[in-house]
């Protein structure tokens, strides 16, 4: 599936659970909650997937977790923050950049509207003419 559609459909799930559950919750039941309508969509859903990462030929295991993995593609970082800070997108690039991964979005549940807390980051990303 085309990484545009599958972040069309993630976005309209993340409105559908904002509206309906509104913000103030923690970040753990929008990630249990998302990842379970994703899959109800069809898509694969992976939560707190362990990173290993590599530097200076050490091999950390587990050194971080992607909240979820979309299609083995798309990364979602959940946050239920009052401000989403230069910190979080900088989190979610590097995650985007140590996986190779080309697209993640950045979705804060504690805005007034979904809208105004959804940031799509990324990695090269050349969409398909």
């Amino acid at each position: 599936m085309d990484i545009d559609e599958v972040t069309s459909q993630v976005i309209a799930e993340a409105i559908a659970i904002h509206r309906s559950l509104g913000p103030g919750l923690m970040e753990s039941v929008y990630e249990t909650v998302l990842a379970g309508a994703l899959h109800r969509r069809g898509l694969t859903a992976q939560r707190q997937v362990p990173i290993d990462i590599e530097y200076d030929g050490l091999v950390f295991d587990q050194a971080f977790r992607i909240d979820i993995l979309v299609e083995e593609t798309l990364i979602l970082e959940i946050k239920a923050v009052e401000i989403l800070s230069k910190a979080h997108a900088k989190q979610l690039l590097t995650y985007l950049r140590l996986t190779n991964q080309p697209v993640g979005l950045l979705l804060n549940f504690n805005e007034a509207t979904m809208k105004d807390g959804i940031r799509r980051l990324v990695n090269d990303y050349r969409p398909d003419a």
